[in-house]
């Protein structure tokens, strides 16, 4: 897994993805809290974090796009499943390489809410809750991409993929709220993700939630794993 995790690592750093990626989330983060500071009041720091978890979401997926796309497309796919290595060892490594990626961006962010303690009382509740709860999601929504990246060879695809998944997760409690059909609902209210995060926007820390993020998140890495055990048998 260890080896894994650096060859990934060293592929996003030596390449200019994970660049424009922390770039793009920090820049982001950056001007919405300017908007913060001009307001002089820090109990608007919630708008940073509304407006920046949709982005950081859509991002996710040009992270995962290429963890097995590209390796099936450029066929070394082969000597990674040949290697000495177990297909969940395989899986872990991806995850946690493209996983380091939005967690170092997300922890980059709490820079300026630390600067901002010096000229006001921000609420450290409800930014901790930001942040555990937008690392939880961003997990569950890392497996996903990485099992989407598993099933096609074009990375393209698997972004696309991605991103739609990512979006009909973010929209999906309007379009239960439009449809007056209670089991629908129900069954939406139960694989929401965004009902679930919201409990951390209120500095709430949700055992519940938490264990279904990382529910979510080993499934898909299982089946990951499943799904690179057959190919290394075929």
């Amino acid at each position: 897994m260890g080896a894994v995790t650096k060859k990934e690592l060293k592929q996003y750093f030596h390449s200019p993805v994970a660049y424009v990626c922390l770039g793009v989330i920090l820049a982001l983060f950056g001007f919405f809290y300017t908007q913060v500071f001009l307001s002089g009041s820090s109990a608007n720091i919630s708008y940073v974090y509304g407006n920046m978890f949709i982005w950081c979401m859509l991002i996710i997926p040009i992270l995962t796009m290429r963890t097995f796309s590209e390796e099936r497309r450029t066929k070394t796919d082969q000597a990674l499943l040949t290697a000495p290595v177990s297909t969940m060892g395989i899986v872990m490594g991806k995850f946690v390489g493209a996983f380091f990626i939005f967690f170092l961006a997300m922890t980059l962010s709490l820079i300026p809410a630390v600067v901002l303690t010096f000229s006001g009382s921000p609420n450290w509740a409800m930014i901790f809750g930001e942040y555990i709860g937008a690392l939880l999601y961003g997990a569950a929504m890392t497996a996903i991409g990485i099992f989407i990246s598993s099933l096609t060879e074009n990375p393209i695809i698997a972004a696309i993929g991605s991103l739609g998944i990512a979006v009909l997760l973010m929209v999906i409690d309007s379009v239960a709220s439009a449809v007056n059909n209670t089991a629908f609902s129900a069954v939406v209210s139960w694989i929401s993700f965004s009902s679930r995060y919201k409990q951390f926007t209120s500095g709430i820390f949700d055992i519940s939630a938490v264990v279904f993020f990382v529910s979510v998140t080993a499934a898909l890495l299982f089946l990951t794993a499943r799904r690179l055990e057959s190919r290394r048998w075929n």
